[in-house]
């Protein structure tokens, strides 16, 4: 008797794989090519049509600027309690526009490419995925931006700033990715996911020291909820970037808290589950995208 083709009959298993359910972040790896296709496709339809074109990378973050500029730093006098203010106003704001864009875009990233999903196979993983690469790619220019500016003020790319600004990088990519696996799956089916996204961003900007010291948030928590607030991924991510670009020209002015380094890795610990588990809540709802989709 010839035997089955695609596996043991007997046991129940075939050469099939279950449909829609990919092998997670892994195989995003295997499929480079198609995720550069990707990239490349948001990056060249981002700006389509537009007259100013990648100048809108730079127009954002300098409204935002000029705008907490003005109000925080001129009006409520920030400036006059945090030196150079501008470079640590701005070193902390392209940290926050990188997580928000790259969150936001992850979170509706299945949704925006429904039809894909529901007629090719291909790594589910690959939409969010690609759309925080992107939202680096547009973070890039900014970072430019700070790295002139801080040159201006003095700066010198000694290796503790170095490792501390690339560290920052990672942990907002790693918790714009994590949590847009989470809520870009659950946003397949409720599409109320993505308006309880925009309400998270709006809290990011204000619940990381950017605006504002951490000393200033200390003098008003008890150390419980100060501990709560520094092993935010986002509170550590913006701590990084002032500890490499805004203190090595700020002599002095900026004292770090006692458990810095400490905050920082739990922190990193942090990011690092909240991948795991979108990426666990991703494969448990991958199965029915094509049929909410």
């Amino acid at each position: 008797m010839a035997s089955a083709p695609f596996g043991d009959a007997g046991s129940g298993q075939t050469g099939y794989d279950v449909p829609g359910q990919g092998k997670g972040l892994f195989e995003v790896f295997r499929w480079r090519y198609l995720l550069k296709l990707l990239v490349r496709k948001e990056t060249s339809t981002r700006y389509r049509n537009s007259v100013l074109g990648w100048v809108w990378s730079y127009v954002r973050p300098a409204a935002q600027f000029l705008i907490f500029y003005l109000v925080m730093g001129i009006f409520l006098q920030m400036a006059r309690g945090i030196e150079n203010f501008a470079l640590y106003l701005f070193s902390g704001i392209i940290v926050i526009n990188f997580f928000s864009e790259g969150f936001s875009n992850a979170t509706r990233s299945l949704v925006d490419n429904a039809h894909l999903v529901r007629k090719i196979y291909m790594p589910r993983e690959l939409f969010p995925v690609a759309t925080v690469i992107v939202s680096f790619v547009h973070f890039l220019p900014q970072a430019g931006v700070l790295l002139v500016v801080a040159l201006l003020f003095g700066w010198l790319p000694l290796p503790l700033s170095i490792g501390a600004a690339l560290l920052g990088i990672l942990l907002v990519g790693l918790a714009a990715t994590g949590l847009g696996l989470f809520f870009g799956s659950l946003n397949v089916a409720f599409r109320d996911a993505q308006n309880f996204v925009e309400l998270i961003l709006m809290v990011a900007v204000w619940a990381s020291p950017v605006l504002y010291s951490w000393e200033m948030v200390q003098s008003q928590l008890p150390n419980w909820l100060m501990w709560v607030y520094q092993v935010n991924p986002l509170t550590a991510a913006v701590e990084l970037f002032h500890l490499a670009f805004w203190d090595p020209v700020t002599p002095g002015a900026h004292a770090l808290p006692g458990n810095f380094w400490v905050t920082v890795w739990i922190a990193t610990a942090i990011t690092v589950a909240s991948v795991m588990i979108g990426q666990w809540v991703f494969r448990k709802i991958e199965p029915r995208f094509a049929q909410d989709l």
